[in-house]
């Protein structure tokens, strides 16, 4: 069973689709402390489940016990297998030899994760004053290499935004370039493809570039992923969830509806039927949401298309930023076969849903985002104090890589060993 490394390892998209097809983690470094919450009680889950003993993650999810409680019937071992702490030229020692003691002479097979993705979007760099140039963010993959250097793996995966194609240094070298030159000065050739998530049976449009980097591999190596044509919409995602209203639903598990798609046990969704779900609540809807939700679902039922931010009237735009992210507010539409990117910014900006039973006049929950991004109904999101928070599962969210999509890459990439 190959090994891997996840750096800037986010709440484990990535890393839970390498995990399902095979692959054992050594170690998930990240800064973020609610990110690294939920990659411990994930790891946690899959101690539990392969020691068949999930009794105790469902009393967690159920409130019978604290976080402290769980966490206390885990080995450390796992739970201290997720380093909670920023990557930088002053970390990497500590970080390097706190991997090698994990290894235990054993080596590294591979190395996945992506950094920060702001330096090089659009968005982010259309919302800056510098267009993020000097930011320290564009120079993460400067310590990405120091771990190739140090471990030298087999392959690596880097993950990233497709503005990463366009972003330039000051000098106005594309930072790119600039990898790849250095990726090959650490004795990697590396190999890129922009891949979009609806061609892997993922019910979204989500664009990604991924790199992957092979030892002394001359080329030919990038894994060759076969495009599917899905036949499912996005009701079959999301039909079986109770229908809420805006400010109803609960961060506890509450149990589902029905299921009519296969879509879900397919996409490793469901496991099983009235499986329960967490995080399935809606924010309220202030007055001007009302409003703009009208202006939005109307101009869809007329013209089937989604409305830009500042064709709203003047007095509904609250955002002082009408350069970046006018795509706001968006019509997550059931009898599409697939719906628009769900973003970290969600928690703020309304994406509104239409349900197959009712129209719910609301955004999207934590739990709808985390279909949409295939993560697995019994994947819970963390916040650093314990207590449920939708606005930090959205980022988490809004941010990972969809594990189904993960998955097809790992499923290729195991071959190679």
């Amino acid at each position: 069973m190959p090994n891997y490394l996840d750096i800037f390892a986010g709440a484990g998209g990535l890393s839970e689709g390498f995990i399902r097809a095979g692959f054992s983690p050594i170690a998930h470094i990240e800064m973020d402390s609610a990110a690294c919450y939920t990659l411990k009680t994930r790891s946690a889950y899959h101690w539990l489940k392969s020691n068949n003993n999930l009794e105790i993650y469902n009393d967690y999810l159920n409130g019978k016990i604290c976080r402290s409680v769980f966490y206390n019937n885990i080995p450390k071992s796992i739970l201290n297998s997720i380093l909670e702490i920023e990557i930088s030229k002053e970390s990497l020692s500590y970080i390097f030899q706190t991997i090698r003691e994990k290894l235990s002479g054993k080596k590294l097979d591979l190395i996945i994760g992506g950094p920060p993705c702001q330096a090089y979007s659009l968005a982010g760099r259309s919302r800056s004053k510098t267009k993020m140039i000097g930011d320290k963010r564009n120079y993460l993959y400067i310590l990405y290499a120091e771990f190739l250097k140090e471990f030298k793996p087999q392959y690596f995966v880097f993950e990233n935004v497709t503005g990463l194609l366009s972003a330039k240094d000051e000098d106005g070298t594309l930072y790119l370039d600039s990898m790849l030159s250095l990726f090959s000065e650490c004795g990697y050739n590396t190999e890129f493809h922009i891949l979009n998530a609806m061609d892997y049976n993922v019910l979204q449009n989500r664009k990604r570039i991924i790199l992957v980097g092979s030892l002394n591999k001359k080329s030919n190596f990038y894994p060759n992923l076969e495009k599917l044509k899905s036949n499912y919409i996005v009701y079959d995602l999301l039909n079986d969830l109770p229908p809420i209203k805006a400010g109803e639903g609960c961060f506890g598990p509450i149990r589902t509806i029905h299921t009519c798609s296969q879509y879900l046990f397919e996409a490793k969704i469901k496991e099983y039927e009235y499986q329960p779900v967490t995080l399935h609540i809606a924010r309220p809807n202030n007055e001007t949401d009302l409003k703009i939700y009208k202006i939005v679902v109307e101009n869809w039922n007329e013209t089937q298309t989604r409305i830009n931010y500042t064709h709203l009237p003047l007095n509904l735009q609250k955002h002082k930023n009408k350069k970046s992210f006018t795509d706001r507010f968006k019509i997550v539409a059931g009898n599409l076969p697939y719906s628009q990117t769900i973003v970290a910014h969600i928690c703020k900006d309304g994406h509104y849903f239409i349900h197959p039973d009712i129209n719910q006049n609301r955004s999207l929950t934590p739990r709808e985002a985390a279909r949409l991004q295939t993560f697995p109904d019994d994947y819970y999101f963390e916040s650093k104090t314990g207590k449920p928070s939708r606005t930090t599962a959205f980022k988490q969210i809004g941010n990972a890589v969809p594990v189904l999509l993960a998955e097809k890459i790992a499923t290729k990439m195991i071959k190679l060993f």
